[in-house]
């Protein structure tokens, strides 16, 4: 008895099912990682699946498929498997060692290029750079702009490194806990994605943040451990008139502007993301 040779339409199919029951997630979503998986397991575009859905697929490309959707529904992140991220137009490598680029935090980068204009040589610090994707992106999109990096895990530095080879940008990468291997350097801009979830939050033992860094997501008690040692010790690293943006939890824009007025920053104010919710908060220091 001959059976039917599948199909990437079929799988793809399959898979999508799959996940929506298994991980919890909308169709659209569960087909988009179906897909992703499946030009990733057969080296080809996403043209390509559409161009060739009903074509015969071997034993060997159906298994390689199969094997990565297991580790998929197992809960462990896309970006993991494939080792790569998208973030503001652009792939970026991405391992265990470092958090995910998240959409969200591509408005703490629109922030900071409203604030860096293109003929000028601004320095910019990108603190807890992870990888490297908010330092890289503000280099390659203002191609003047001096921009240091800082992170304490020198294992996300070597990501970061790599990323800015691959993509042939200088950015200065500095192994340090926030400020301490700055001595007494001072920058026109510094931003910051840094970790800001509470260290009991529930969300941390769930889905793919199971498989991310918890030194990259909590912070102490109330996630605000981190946002507070960098307002405290921001002030000394800006040029005056210099500006501090912080992305934050979706719950703590209030604490954040708190903080940074207490600290001495001026027209200190938050932004939202695409959902409405406060992500962004910064502040200018006193000229």
């Amino acid at each position: 008895m001959r059976h039917e040779a599948a199909t990437p339409a079929g799988l793809i199919d399959e898979a999508t099912a799959r996940l929506t029951a298994t991980l919890g997630l909308e169709k659209r979503e569960a087909r988009l990682d179906a897909r992703v998986l499946a030009a990733f397991a057969w080296e080809v575009s996403p043209a390509w699946l559409i161009a060739h859905d009903t074509d015969a697929l071997t034993g060997a490309q159906s298994a390689r498929f199969a094997a990565l959707l297991a580790r998929r529904l197992s809960g462990e992140p896309i970006a993991h498997i494939t080792a790569a991220r998208e973030f503001y137009g652009r792939s970026f490598q991405v391992s265990p060692d470092v958090l995910i680029p998240r959409p969200e935090t591509e408005l703490l980068v629109e922030l900071a290029l409203a604030r860096m204009p293109a003929g000028e040589a601004v320095t910019v610090l990108d603190l807890g750079t992870g990888s490297g994707c908010i330092a890289i992106t503000l280099a390659l999109e203002r191609p003047r702009a001096r921009v240091t990096a800082v992170d304490r895990s020198a294992a996300a530095l070597a990501i970061a490194r790599r990323n800015a080879d691959l993509l042939a940008v200088r950015v200065e990468f500095l192994e340090s806990d926030w400020f301490a291997a700055l001595g007494a350097r001072h920058f026109d801009l510094i931003v910051g994605n840094p970790p800001y979830v509470a260290a009991a939050d529930p969300h941390l033992a769930r889905g793919d943040l199971r498989f991310e860094p918890l030194a990259a997501l909590a912070a102490g008690a109330d996630g605000l451990e981190d946002l507070r040692r960098i307002i405290a010790g921001a002030g000394a690293h800006l040029q005056p008139g210099g500006t501090l943006l912080l992305e934050h939890g979706y719950d703590q824009a209030d604490a954040v502007g708190a903080l940074l007025q207490a600290a001495g920053f001026e027209d200190v104010r938050n932004w939202p993301d695409l959902s409405g919710i406060a992500r962004v908060t910064g502040g200018r220091l006193a000229p």
